[in-house]
């Protein structure tokens, strides 16, 4: 029994590791559609999101299998629910740059935007790729990446300057449009949120210190 829940958990993380770099590949292709106004790497989020559901949805099954019948204790179980907590952030990714891609989708073959918005969109979309490949390397070690909100705070920023140029006179957007760009950039902004709720997960796996317990230190 005890080889079999070893094995399981083997298999869980190497799930896992994969479900990172699809989130990873995910940001950056989407981040590529938006720039080249591209309805092939947009189909490709869109397939990429796909995935990253089915497989959360198997991680989901075989996590709750295992609390059912392998009773796991202490590190174990820490595993095993931190586990399931990293597979649906990472599923949110997906979400988001799926989301993301729907704008590119729907202005095809146009750019969503002006180019001086799509620049800025596409600085997030950096932003959030370079957030999302880190926590894939925590993923991957195990080990945790020491978040010091220095890429919250760049997002913020950034999020500020979007504002700014969907506001000017001259941004060349009716409001409808302007609120439209504001929500895409959103989902960059989330998908660091949920980059840094992973990397507090993983310091959590490797150290057991509770995600709010580092936030609070930190």
């Amino acid at each position: 029994m005890r080889t079999q829940f070893t094995l399981e958990l083997v298999e869980l993380a190497n799930e896992l590791t994969l479900m990172s770099r699809l989130a990873h590949d995910a940001t950056e292709r989407v981040t590529e559609a938006l720039s080249r106004a591209d309805l092939a790497a947009t189909y490709e989020v869109f397939a990429l999101d796909e995935r990253l559901q089915a497989m959360f949805a198997t991680c989901e099954a075989r996590t709750m299998a295992l609390l059912a019948l392998q009773a796991p204790v202490a590190r174990d179980l820490r595993h095993v629910v931190t586990t399931i907590q990293i597979a649906g952030e990472l599923a949110r990714i997906g979400r988001r740059t799926e989301t993301a891609g729907q704008y590119v989708y729907r202005a095809h073959p146009s750019p969503v935007a002006p180019a001086p918005v799509v620049a800025a969109l596409v600085a997030m979309g950096n932003l959030a790729a370079e957030c999302v490949a880190r926590v894939a390397t925590a993923v991957a070690t195990g080990r945790f990446v020491d978040e010091d909100g220095t890429d919250a705070e760049t997002m913020t920023t950034r999020c500020a300057e979007l504002r700014t140029l969907l506001t000017a006179p001259d941004a060349g957007l009716d409001s409808g449009a302007a609120i439209d760009m504001a929500l895409l950039g959103s989902q960059f902004q989330r998908c660091v949120d949920h980059a840094a709720r992973i990397a507090r997960l993983i310091r959590f796996l490797d150290t057991g210190i509770p995600p709010d317990a580092a936030t609070l230190a930190d």
